[in-house]
């Protein structure tokens, strides 16, 4: 059988949650899922969660912080002024949204708090600080040839 690499392409149902039971990702009853490790579609941790599997395996982890979405950065978090947003946008505490950065990519915030002048958003990923269980089944396992160096 064909072990998972660090290049592997994969094909898997996952579950992404915390360790209290709350469910965040589940794709299960769907359609498996493709992943090209090493590309960065999945947090360090979850890769390396993957390493060594082969089709068939079944495997459920807790992933620390450190190697998940990391810890949660004080200076993430920004006021911006309420006038950036439109006036029809309903704000409320906990909402995420993206938001347009200056080199064309968008990025996630959370809404913390805001008033009539100003929005406090943490610019962190949602699940920074948080340890995260992930259980995953193999279906496929592809191992790319490796590059010929001459």
């Amino acid at each position: 059988m064909t072990k998972i690499q660090r290049h592997s392409i994969v094909t898997l149902h996952h579950r992404l949650g915390l360790t209290d039971g709350t469910v965040l990702e589940d794709s299960f009853e769907q359609e498996p899922m493709v992943f090209h490790l090493g590309s960065g579609e999945l947090a360090e941790g979850l890769e390396l969660a993957l390493l060594d599997l082969q089709e068939g395996d079944e495997q459920t982890i807790d992933i620390g912080p450190d190697l998940a979405f990391g810890f949660a950065d004080e200076t993430a978090v920004h006021s911006l002024q309420r006038s950036e947003f439109a006036p029809d946008c309903e704000l409320q505490p906990g909402l995420i949204m993206e938001f347009s950065v200056p080199n064309g990519d968008s990025l996630p915030g959370t809404i913390l708090d805001f008033d009539d002048a100003t929005v406090k958003v943490d610019f962190n990923h949602p699940l920074a600080g948080q340890t995260v269980r992930f259980s995953v089944k193999i279906i496929k396992v592809e191992n790319p040839p490796e590059p010929e160096i001459h």
